[in-house]
């Protein structure tokens, strides 16, 4: 049986849902791009869509083990299960691995935005990993 002995402070639910939210959105970018939707679509230039159009297979699957089990991870907060960590660790892998690529090939032009994704998801561990050593999550 699980021990909720240790009561969280309110900033962390707030964090959790925060992050709930972010990684969300970044499901929503995901499916726009394997989708190809409209509105992602709209939010593009023609040189953006054709550097997307031309990214490997592997990096699409990286950027969906990213954001999924991000999201998962942000429920695991939300639950308080410490096996969030381990999900919020492979989200880490897998954002530096799509990130790493893209700026290796010389697209700097959202980089205040691949900096805020690698940054969060860095955090993401951090805040994980104190909260396990808080009891928040067990």
């Amino acid at each position: 049986m699980t021990n909720y002995k240790v009561k969280p402070p309110v900033w962390f639910w707030v964090v959790s849902v925060i992050a709930l939210f972010w990684n969300v959105m970044g499901v929503d970018q995901y499916l726009g791009q394997a989708y190809k939707t409209d509105r992602w679509r709209s939010a593009l230039t023609e040189a953006q869509l054709e550097m997307v159009s031309n990214l490997p297979a592997w990096l699409t699957a990286a950027f969906a083990i990213a954001v999924f089990t991000a999201v998962l991870g942000s429920i695991g907060l939300l639950l308080r299960k410490k096996w969030a960590y381990f999900l919020f660790v492979i989200s880490l892998i897998a954002v530096i691995v799509q990130m790493g690529y893209v700026l290796a090939q010389g697209h700097f032009d959202g980089i205040a935005m691949t900096i805020s994704i690698i940054a969060f998801a860095i955090f993401l561990v951090w805040f994980s990993k104190k909260s396990i050593s808080k009891n928040w999550i067990v």
